[in-house]
């Protein structure tokens, strides 16, 4: 392999019409493979707007089996421009069961592998916990033609162990697709602290374990005003070393594309050796949910 890989982020706003998204999201793909990347990233749950901000059981039909109906238009963008593709999917697994569900796809077109998300939220328009049934597939990395990849979403970002597995599956670069934003009634006050929060926690997993890790979330406000919610971009690129190195903004569809190396890597580990000083032989506790 080369010493190094590029990244394409496709940072968008989701439309009303899940024709229109997917159609969105083939153009990103195209715009981030014109542009050099090798692998591409699509935010959480691209095809439609949020739906988890209600409980309604009409919108389980929103699910599609993988390989389904967007999986394959997806997996047909991911042939034509000839670049991996990470498409974050509600799942239909069986009657009654459904996923949040990144599916790994090929530059052939061809399904890497699946990742379904292990940590579902439960808070006031982000009613997950309703629609999805927790992952049952483990924290993993994947071997695509350009990098070890790992791949996790949204509410996983918050939880260090998470990252820490993946790494330790191998992953060079760790991308969370997300839906994340702000309550409007709360931005004023605490939307500044909130969006450094989360890309601060992912930058320290990103130095924690010596990788490379890419958020792609979606912008603008979806849900019935004053309510709803309003979702606040800033898809990122944060190095090794925990650096940003690129940030795509608040309001605007964007296609960032950045080049990793994996000499940084090998940098960063050698002067901060976290995986070599890990204690394994001490770590029981972190299997408790709580030590007393």
């Amino acid at each position: 392999m080369s010493d190094t890989f590029s990244l394409g982020l496709v940072q968008m706003s989701i439309p009303n019409d899940a024709v229109a998204s997917v159609e969105k999201a083939v153009a990103g793909i195209g715009e981030a493979a014109k542009a050099g990347a090798q692998i591409v990233v699509l935010p959480e749950l691209f095809r439609t707007p949020y739906f988890c901000q209600r409980q309604h059981a009409d919108l389980f039909d929103l699910a599609e089996p993988i390989p389904g109906p967007t999986y394959g238009t997806i997996a047909n963008a991911a042939k034509v421009h000839g670049v991996t593709v990470v498409a974050s999917l509600f799942e239909k697994r069986a009657p009654g069961l459904y996923h949040n569900t990144a599916a790994i796809i090929g530059p052939k077109g061809d399904l890497i592998g699946l990742y379904r998300k292990n940590h579902i939220p439960d808070d006031p328009l982000f009613f997950e916990k309703y629609y999805f049934t927790p992952g049952d597939l483990g924290f993993k990395a994947f071997d695509t033609p350009h990098a070890r990849l790992g791949v996790l979403v949204c509410w996983d970002q918050w939880y260090p162990e998470a990252a820490r597995l993946t790494a330790l599956e191998g992953a060079e670069v760790i991308v969370y697709p997300t839906a994340i934003g702000w309550h409007p009634s709360e931005k004023e006050e605490h939307g500044v602290a909130q969006v450094e929060a989360w890309q601060l926690a992912q930058r320290a997993h990103g130095l924690a374990n010596g990788v490379y890790i890419a958020a792609v979330n979606r912008h603008g406000h979806e849900g019935e005003r004053p309510g709803g919610i309003e979702f606040w971009g800033h898809s990122f690129v944060s190095d090794p070393y925990g650096r940003m190195v690129i940030d795509a903004g608040e309001t605007a569809d964007r296609v960032l594309v950045q080049e990793c190396s994996r000499s940084r890597i090998e940098d960063v580990r050698r002067n901060w050796p976290f995986l070599r000083d890990r204690r394994i032989d001490i770590y029981c506790g972190i299997t408790k949910r709580f030590g007393r």
